[in-house]
This record gives structure tokens, C-alpha cells and sequence, in this order.
């Protein structure tokens, strides 16, 4: 027998605002914020559970669902509760007006998740995967202690990864290694100018997924400046590529186009 969403929830013993229109709840005792997800905002493994976009209906009007999902985010966020999603699919309403979202059916299946926020918008990845793709970095501060700064406490992506990266850390590897990709050379502020003054990745080169936990890092050791490219690139395989293996890969990739070995198959 099939059982209803709000049936659903009662069974795994959370709770939310109003059955009808809220996409999120809360099982306070275990400490779970279960998010509803749509399968249309679901893309190459990440699903977006919240964004400013929603906070108004197309008639201008407040949405509800979209205070207590803020709220139940900042449990998520500052209290340490745990992110889990079930998918849920939309029923089309002809006329593209998200305002009206109806739920044609959902699998009644828990995933557990970790947060990201990229640009306006919150998404929940599978927490047992590296992203594949590196949003912009939203570094935070965190505490530091001279040279060293601490590193992991898990919590959601906010650089690069999935694990907080310290603001000051960053700025000490790029003053020390200087702010051009380590591997390639490229240089964005020759190539771009003003517009990419300050512009570069860092990368970790002992993954902080493998931690899992706080500890403290030498910026001058731990990290690396990298473009946006070659960083996809290092974490492309499991394990990861070394800093010396990409810049092989590199020398070799563009000896190989200058001897026209390479053609444009984009064609």
C-alpha cells in the first residue's frame, strides 16, 4: 500500500510547518533536517533544496515553504543536525509557473547529505563522493594561530570542497607561492587583467576528505595555488594526481599540440 508524504514523514518521526506547502522537516530527537528535493532541480549529482529565486511567487507574493526551509538550513548550518533528502517529482503545470508546484509522486527513500551554498542558492551533494565540480570560493574565517590554521570541522562546501577552508590560510599560501596555477603557469591577471586580479583556487594537497576531522596546516606546505582547469583535473582520479604528475601531463599535452598531434574533434 502506498503511503502519503506527510505518512512518510510521521514515520520517521519528523514534523514540518504545514503538510501542504513546506519541502522540508525536522526530526528534532535524532537531529535530521529532511529536505524534500525535486527531481527537476536535481543535476550530475546535486540537488537544489533552496534558493533566494524561491523566496517570492511569480505574483510577488511571500512563500511560506521558503522561511521554514531557511530556518531548518540554519540547523543544519549552526547546529549540526544532519541533511538528509528524499526525491520528490513535479507534476507539470502547463504554464511554467514554479509558484504552483504540485508533487506528482516521491520515493520514500532517505539519502544522506552534505550542504553547499553556491552563489544564491543551497544544494545537497551525497556525502560519500568529492565534487566534481569546484564552486566559487565563499571562503570563512576561521581561527588561526600564527603560521598554522585550522582546518576540516565538517560541516558544508564553502571552498572548493566539503570541508571549511580558512581565509587567512589562503592568503598566506598565495602571498608565498605567489597567484598563478602551479602546474600550468597561468597567470589570469596577464591573461584577463583587472578582471582577474586575485583570481586563483587552492588546493589541498593532503585532501581534507581523508581527515575528517580539525586540525592545523602550514599554508607554505599544506596548500597550492591552482587554476580552476588543472584543479578539476587533479581530482579527475582516485587517488588524486600529484602536483608533479599534472605538470608532466601538461608538458606533454601541449608538446603533443605543438607537433599538431591533437585535432579539434568538437567539430
Amino acid at each position: 500500500m502506498k503511503i502519503s508524504r506527510d505518512q512518510f514523514l510521521q514515520s520517521i518521526g519528523a514534523h514540518s510547518t504545514n503538510k501542504y506547502w513546506s519541502w522540508s522537516a525536522v526530526n528534532q530527537e535524532k537531529k535530521w533536517v529532511i529536505f524534500g528535493a525535486w527531481d527537476v532541480h536535481t543535476k550530475n549529482g546535486r540537488e537544489m533544496i533552496l534558493s533566494n529565486d524561491w523566496r517570492y511567487n511569480t505574483k510577488g507574493k511571500k512563500q511560506p515553504g521558503y522561511t521554514d526551509a531557511f530556518r531548518n538550513l540554519r540547523l543544519v548550518e549552526d547546529e549540526n543536525y544532519k541533511l538528509k533528502t528524499y526525491s520528490m517529482i513535479l507534476e507539470e503545470t502547463g504554464d511554467g509557473d514554479v509558484s504552483r508546484a504540485k508533487i506528482k509522486d516521491f520515493i520514500p527513500i532517505l539519502h544522506d547529505r552534505n550542504l553547499i551554498k553556491s552563489g544564491n542558492s543551497w544544494y545537497a551533494v551525497d556525502e560519500n563522493s568529492e565534487p566534481t565540480l569546484f564552486p566559487d570560493e565563499e571562503p570563512i574565517e576561521t581561527e588561526s594561530n600564527n603560521t598554522h590554521y585550522k582546518e576540516g570541522m565538517k560541516k558544508k562546501i564553502t571552498v572548493n570542497g566539503y570541508y571549511e577552508r580558512s581565509a587567512q590560510a589562503r592568503k598566506s599560501c598565495i602571498e608565498h607561492h605567489g597567484c598563478f596555477c602551479s602546474v600550468c603557469n597561468l597567470d589570469f591577471i596577464q591573461l584577463y587583467g583587472d578582471l582577474g586580479k586575485d583570481f586563483i583556487h587552492v588546493h589541498h594537497l593532503k585532501p581534507i576528505s581523508q581527515i575528517k576531522e580539525e586540525y592545523k596546516i602550514d599554508p607554505v606546505k599544506d596548500l597550492i595555488p591552482v587554476c580552476p582547469n588543472c584543479h578539476a583535473m587533479i581530482h579527475q582520479t582516485n587517488p588524486i594526481k600529484n602536483i608533479d604528475e599534472m605538470r608532466v601531463i601538461v608538458e606533454i599535452g601541449r608538446r603533443n599540440i605543438k607537433a599538431g598531434v591533437f585535432k579539434n574533434t568538437n567539430k
